[in-house]
């Protein structure tokens, strides 16, 4: 297997994944610290914007290759078996119909929300200086 069919299969690994995040959110098996990990992972993984905006070097897509990848397998870890096993294959049946992805607006707020407040923060500590 070739790095980059193996590269290919991680990254369908890790869209299939935060699908099936979504899809537990719904299940009313999923407990409360999983069901609240998993609502600010989805939130995350499926804006529109990123933490990180990827134009930047390096790191960019730190965010994509490392964050995002560790808190789904997080979250993953958290939640039971049976909701795994009934979530994963409708994730794996959305992606077969080729749906689009959902999207999070809530997500794509967070991020401006964080930008904003570690803009204000970085005007006022040179205010402070000033």
């Amino acid at each position: 297997m070739s790095l980059l069919s193996t590269l290919h299969a991680w990254a369908g690994r890790i869209k299939r994944d935060g699908l099936t995040l979504w899809f537990a959110l719904r299940d009313p098996r999923t407990p409360w610290l999983a069901r609240a990990l998993a609502w600010l992972v989805v939130a995350y993984a499926l804006s529109p914007i990123d933490l990180i905006p990827d134009f930047i070097p390096v790191l960019g897509y730190l965010d994509d290759l490392l964050l995002l990848p560790g808190l789904i397998w997080l979250t993953l870890r958290l939640l039971p078996e049976a909701v795994l096993a009934d979530c994963r294959p409708q994730a794996v049946a959305w992606l077969d119909a080729r749906k689009d992805q959902p999207r999070s607006l809530f997500g794509a707020a967070l991020v401006i929300a964080l930008w904003t407040a570690l803009a204000w923060y970085g005007w006022s500590a040179w205010q402070e200086r000033a």
